[in-house]
C-alpha cells in the first residue's frame, strides 16, 4: 500500500468511526422515554455539542421568540404541553466564509399523543419516537464536528410535545405560520408538518445551497415502502438524485415517491389558506405537498422516516439511527474533490 492509500484508509476509517458514533447518538436520544427527552433535553444536547467545536455554534429560540417571529403554527402544537416549544439551530462553518450552507431541518416531536385527535392507546408508547427525524439531525451534526468536513451545514431541530389538555389546539382551528399563510387544522394528530413548514420557512434566511428535512411524518409512509426504505419527496430532481445515490452507497436507502400540482387540490380548505391533512390517498405525498409550499425559495428534500426510524419487534424494539448515514454520505458528496484541507474539530479532511 502507497502513502496516499494508506491516507485514505486512515481517512475512510475515521469516517466511518465518525458517522457510527452519530448513529449510535441518534439511537440514543431516540431510546430514551418522554419524560427525559424533552424539547428542552434535546437543546441541552445540542449546546454541549456546540462546546466540543469551535466552529459549531447553537443557538435556541425559546416560545416569546417564536411567537415574535410568528410562529404560530410550530406552537400551536405545544399548546397541550407544560413542556415549553424549542427551535434549535446549530450552524457549523467549515467552509469558506460566504459559500451557501447546506441546511437539514428534523422533526423533533418527543412524544406524540396526537393531541386531541388522540391515537388508540396501542403502542402508543412508540410515540417516544417521534422525534428520530431531530436525533438524525443531531447524530449527522455530531459525525460532522468529528469529521470537520469543509462545507458549512446548519442544522434546524423544530421541537414539541404533542398533548392533549384544555389548552390544546383543536380540530378546526386555524393558525398562521411564520409564512403568513393559515393553516386550518383538520387533525391535530398531522403536528409534524406544522412544525416543520415554520423550521422551513426559518431555514430561507441562510440562503441554503439545498435544504433536506428528516421526519418521521406518516403512517401512510410505512403502507408504501415497509420498514425497509425512507421516503423521498423533493422539488429538485439534482438534489432527490444525490440523496438517493448517497443512500445506496451508505446501504440506508430512500426511494423516490411523486410530488406534483395534481395532489395540491387534496388539501384545500374553506376557511385558511390550506388544510394540514389531505385524507386517506396518497398520505406521504400530500404531507409533502403541504410542505412544499413553504420550499418554493430553494431547492428542498423530504426524507420520511416513519417506517426506520425504530423497530418494533421483540429484543430488536428501539431506535435504529436511520439516516444518519445517507445525511452524513450526502454531506461528504457536497465536498468539492481536491479543496484544501482546513483545520476542524476532529482530524483534518
Amino acid at each position: 500500500m502507497d502513502e496516499a492509500d494508506a491516507e485514505l484508509a486512515e481517512y475512510s476509517i475515521a469516517d466511518g468511526s465518525a458517522i457510527a458514533n452519530g448513529v449510535t447518538t441518534a439511537r440514543e436520544l431516540g431510546n430514551l422515554p418522554g419524560n427525559i427527552c424533552t424539547p428542552t433535553y434535546l437543546s441541552e444536547i445540542a449546546i454541549a455539542l456546540d462546546a466540543e467545536c469551535d466552529k459549531l455554534t447553537t443557538t435556541v429560540l425559546e416560545e416569546d421568540e417564536m411567537a415574535e417571529l410568528g410562529m404560530f403554527s410550530l406552537l400551536s402544537v405545544g399548546e397541550g404541553s407544560i413542556q415549553p416549544s424549542k427551535l434549535i439551530v446549530m450552524e457549523y462553518k467549515g467552509g469558506e466564509e460566504g459559500d451557501k450552507p447546506h441546511v437539514l431541518v428534523g422533526k423533533g416531536i418527543t412524544f406524540d399523543t396526537g393531541g386531541i385527535s388522540l391515537k388508540p392507546g396501542a403502542k402508543m408508547d412508540e410515540m417516544k419516537f417521534d422525534m428520530c427525524g431531530a436525533a438524525s439531525v443531531i447524530g449527522a451534526m455530531e459525525s460532522l464536528t468529528e469529521m470537520a468536513l469543509p462545507i458549512n451545514v446548519v442544522a434546524i431541530v423544530a421541537s414539541a410535545e404533542n398533548m392533549p389538555s384544555s389548552k390544546a389546539t383543536k380540530p378546526g382551528d386555524i393558525v398562521t405560520t411564520m409564512s403568513g399563510q393559515t393553516v386550518e387544522i383538520l387533525n391535530t394528530d398531522a403536528e409534524g408538518r406544522l412544525v416543520l413548514c415554520d423550521a422551513l420557512t426559518y431555514a430561507e434566511r441562510f440562503e441554503p445551497a439545498t435544504v433536506v428535512d428528516v421526519a418521521t411524518l406518516t403512517g401512510a409512509c410505512i403502507v408504501a415502502l415497509g420498514h425497509h426504505t425512507a421516503g423521498l419527496l423533493s422539488n429538485n430532481d439534482e438534489l432527490a438524485d444525490s440523496l438517493l445515490a448517497a443512500g445506496d452507497f451508505a446501504a440506508d436507502r430512500a426511494w423516490r415517491l411523486p410530488i406534483g400540482e395534481e395532489y395540491q387540490e387534496q388539501l384545500d380548505s374553506n376557511f385558511a389558506d390550506i388544510a394540514n391533512i389531505g385524507g386517506p390517498a396518497a398520505g406521504t405525498i400530500t404531507a409533502a405537498c403541504f410542505l412544499a409550499r413553504f420550499t418554493e425559495k430553494f431547492a428542498w428534500a423530504h426524507l420520511d422516516i416513519a417506517g426506520v426510524a425504530w423497530n418494533s419487534n421483540g429484543k430488536a424494539k428501539g431506535s435504529t439511527g436511520r439516516c444518519v448515514p445517507l445525511l452524513c454520505q450526502h454531506l461528504l458528496n457536497q465536498v468539492d474533490e481536491g479543496e484544501e484541507e482546513q483545520e476542524g474539530c476532529g482530524h483534518d479532511h
